[in-house]
């Protein structure tokens, strides 16, 4: 969304209002912003009406019939439970603001999940070794699902959740990549690279990022499909107070025999064709951003290293396992699989 169109100069008169409100789509609210596009407050229909009931002309300033109380977020001081007040409360249109009240973004409910507190890291230095030929001039995280590059499903999903401060770690053929994404302005989002000179393994490089704008970081592999609910990972992330939680993918197996609890030879029990679950990493991490501090920096350093050394200081380490959509496209068979689901599939 182009949330500038929905500015108005306080300077600007009702009548130049009543013209952009009629432009806006089905959005139809305004902020009125001083020169600096600092936040004075909201105008909808309703408060020109009222306005005009008062005797004030079509001509006079727009800042006359602004709404100075109007909602806000502080985009470095709101929570996931301001959030979702909002959102109960059916505001469509939250403008997100710095601390100098200039206009950062414009959240839209209709479009958007959520706008979650967290920054994200998307891990796309890889060679892409099991996918040559395919990977051989062009970086994984490029080549195309359907329509979109694998990366740009992550971006868009993440996005979805109001994610919009994005670091990405590149490598192999990573000047594609930022060619390809840029600098995110063209998506309302911001995006900074580091490039690895060396491999630092599947979490180092994020011991290079020092301007981190939240406490919660997420941390993902770029070459995972997936229809993940962000919000709900996020909401028991908190509640549970973790300081790291692991996607995890549930596997099941299905053992087609009585299986025999056994001791000295002698049967204790057994479980007729039992069905174990057993819980693989699913490659994305949520992270409180001071937990960061235990990677080393220049090292070869893996998401597993991190997580052992969690276990040993005895700090909290969560699993969070999911039934909904995921898909690692590591080999040429998930690629194909991919691109066969994207065609049923929302992401």
């Amino acid at each position: 969304m182009d949330y500038k169109k929905h500015l108005i100069k306080e300077k600007k008169t009702i009548k130049e209002a009543l013209e952009l409100l009629s432009n806006v789509g089905v959005d139809t609210i305004l902020f009125t912003v001083d020169e600096s596009e600092k936040l004075i407050g909201s105008v909808t229909d309703g408060d020109i009406r009222r306005g005009l009931l008062k005797g004030i002309s079509i001509e006079d300033e727009v800042l006359n019939v602004t709404n100075k109380k109007s909602k806000y977020l502080e985009k470095s001081s709101y929570s996931i439970n301001q959030i979702i007040e909002l959102r109960k409360g059916n505001y469509e249109l939250i403008p997100v603001i710095d601390n100098n009240r200039n206009i950062q973004n414009i959240l839209n409910f209709r479009e958007m999940e959520s706008y979650l507190p967290i920054d994200a890291v998307i891990m796309a230095g890889g060679l892409g070794s099991r996918l040559r030929p395919l990977t051989n001039n062009v970086p994984k995280p490029l080549l195309k699902i359907g329509d979109k590059a694998i990366i740009d499903y992550n971006l868009d999903r993440l996005r979805k959740y109001g994610v919009d401060d994005f670091w990405i770690s590149v490598r192999y053929l990573g000047e594609q990549i930022e060619e390809h994404l840029g600098n995110g302005s063209s998506r309302n989002i911001s995006i900074e690279y580091v490039y690895e000179r060396n491999p630092l393994g599947t979490i180092g490089a994020v011991s290079n990022i020092k301007n981190f704008k939240h406490d919660y970081v997420l941390v993902t592999n770029s070459d995972i499909l997936t229809n993940l609910d962000y919000e709900d990972f996020f909401l028991d992330f908190i509640e549970k107070d973790a300081d790291m939680s692991v996607l995890t993918i549930p596997y099941d197996v299905d053992i087609p025999y009585a299986v025999m609890e056994t001791e000295n030879n002698r049967v204790l029990s057994f479980k007729e064709k039992p069905t174990y679950t057993y819980f693989s990493n699913g490659g994305i991490y949520l992270i409180k951003r001071s937990i960061l501090d235990k990677i080393p920096e220049n090292k070869f350093f893996n998401s597993t290293d991190l997580m052992e050394q969690l276990i040993k200081e005895d700090l909290k380490l969560i699993s969070y396992p999911t039934r909904q959509y995921w898909l690692d496209i590591g080999k040429h068979k998930d690629f194909e699989k991919a691109q066969e689901d994207v065609k049923r599939i929302k992401f």
